[in-house]
């Protein structure tokens, strides 16, 4: 998997998903919070599979 999303993309969705999830746990939120994992997943593998489909890349470094 070639990297497609830049540190500002990567950062906001690692803060979201972990809003999400912490919100869930403390039931705030509800079980839909759940889906925070997937924001910190793609942020993790600094990854986007929507962004491969559609050819989105925010990423500078040249691969």
């Amino acid at each position: 998997m070639t990297p497609n999303m830049g540190s500002l993309d990567r950062n906001i969705r690692l803060v979201i998903g972990t809003i999400l999830v912490a919100g869930s746990i403390s039931g705030f939120i509800g079980a839909w919070g759940w889906l925070g994992l997937i924001a910190i997943a793609t942020g993790a593998f600094n990854f986007c599979p929507l962004y491969a489909l559609l050819g989105i890349k925010t990423c500078s470094r040249k691969i």
